[in-house]
């Protein structure tokens, strides 16, 4: 039978998926594409996506070995930088093993611990983890429009 973090961790992994599907048919041009009056470009919502898992890895799941400079939520723009599609792709293939590492080690009684941040309030690890897999799909969702449209 399968534990509460194998079952979590297969859930997140295949809904990134809805991301990490779409980042080999971005070229380094469409990194500055934005929709319409949209405030994010392509390579700033990757980027993002990147910053907010290793935020989540030291945060929510106390991995005191992240370092992370989330320019992306320190900024809250788009400040144009992201333009280098290897950079930014090796980025969030860090984040991504990161944040799973942590994850990994979660117990089921883990699960349903609660922590508090500024960001979201007090939620159980549970819940918390339901915002970064939410949080990578929306975006998901949004590059795929901008891939569309921009």
């Amino acid at each position: 039978m399968k534990t509460k973090t194998d079952l979590l961790l297969e859930l997140w992994t295949e809904a990134r998926t809805r991301f990490t599907n779409q980042l080999e048919y971005f070229s380094e041009t469409d990194l500055k594409k934005k929709l319409g009056t949209s405030p994010n470009s392509v390579g700033f919502l990757i980027r993002h996506i990147g910053d907010v898992e290793l935020l989540f890895a030291k945060n929510v799941f106390g991995d005191s070995s992240v370092k992370v400079s989330a320019k992306t939520v320190i900024e809250k723009k788009d400040t144009g930088e992201w333009t280098d599609l290897e950079a930014l792709k090796n980025y969030v293939s860090e984040s991504f093993a990161k944040l799973k590492s942590i994850v990994e080690k979660q117990t089921d009684d883990d699960w349903e611990t609660t922590i508090s941040t500024k960001e979201f309030g007090t939620k159980t690890k549970a819940e918390a983890f339901g915002r970064i897999v939410s949080h990578t799909a929306h975006h998901a969702g949004q590059l795929a429009m901008i891939k569309k449209y921009g």
